[in-house]
């Protein structure tokens, strides 16, 4: 297989063991690309999901399956817990079949400059200080993801790519925007404070480049809404990988068209059938 390589990639909020979690097109990007460094910059895991109900199909374990590999065959792995999965953090310092658990790491580009990696909820009041209000708001962004799988449904009846409406509705609302102007300025005035050139995160579910703050801020998005990884090139330049294209779809629809395992589970053969 040909692969797509990278000196370093940044994917956060996978949200692994929610059921929007788009696991098919992960899992393709991961067999599809390669690179030196791999952060993964919180909200891997979906533990406030799992709390509420088990749901881990056989897909998430070969996801997890294919970043262990990564790890051993050379990749430099480092796992930046979130907020949803902020139980790891009791595990910051330590290292799992290859993969670091770190508070925050800072990387350097091909070109010498340094980036502040982190997740990102530090720069969040609600999820700071009022944890109640996070949950609820949780609650309500699952409601409109639910309307997003269906509206995705229809497209794919009516042959169209995959389109996140429930991004398209959240960066509509004026109040929305104005959270991620306001989330965007508290991180670069951070990356200033820690005196480095910019700073990689997630948190926010909006994948961005951004050097008009003073400093690099630089977002890797999600796999939830928009399927979006960062990149880093041999010579230090950065930009968006947006997934949900045309030859993922393609490869996609390949798999599901291959007969299912007469032994694979009943999840797998849903999941096959999706």
């Amino acid at each position: 297989m040909n692969r797509e390589r990278y000196r370093a990639i940044f994917i956060s909020d996978l949200h692994l063991g929610a059921r929007d979690a788009q696991s098919r097109f992960l899992l393709d990007f991961l067999n599809q690309t390669d690179s030196d460094h791999l952060y993964l910059v919180g909200d891997i895991i979906d533990l406030w999901k799992l709390r509420r109900g088990w749901y881990w199909p056989q897909i998430n374990n070969d996801i997890v399956r294919c970043v262990l590999d990564k790890a051993r065959q050379g990749t430099s792995v480092v796992y930046v817990p979130g907020n949803h999965d902020e139980l790891l953090r009791d595990y910051v310092g330590m290292e799992f079949n290859g993969v670091r658990l770190a508070a925050d790491w800072v990387h350097e580009t091909a070109d010498g400059r340094r980036l502040l990696v982190l997740h990102g909820d530090e720069f969040d009041s609600v999820v700071k200080h009022n944890r109640w209000l996070a949950h609820i708001g949780s609650w309500a962004y699952d409601l409109l993801l639910v309307a997003n799988r269906w509206y995705n449904h229809l497209r794919r009846r009516l042959g169209f790519d995959y389109w996140s409406l429930s991004a398209f509705l959240k960066h509509s609302v004026k109040e929305a925007v104005n959270y991620i102007g306001s989330f965007e300025d508290a991180v670069a005035r951070e990356a200033a404070r820690r005196n480095v050139d910019g700073l990689v995160c997630g948190h926010i579910h909006k994948a961005a480049i951004d050097d008009s703050h003073g400093v690099l801020y630089l977002n890797s998005g999600d796999w939830v809404e928009s399927c979006t990884a960062l990149v880093e090139d041999a010579e230090g330049g950065f930009r968006i990988l947006q997934w949900a294209n045309a030859g993922a779809l393609d490869r996609l629809a390949s798999e599901r068209a291959r007969p299912v395992d007469a032994g694979a589970s009943e999840e797998e053969g849903v999941l096959a059938a999706d």
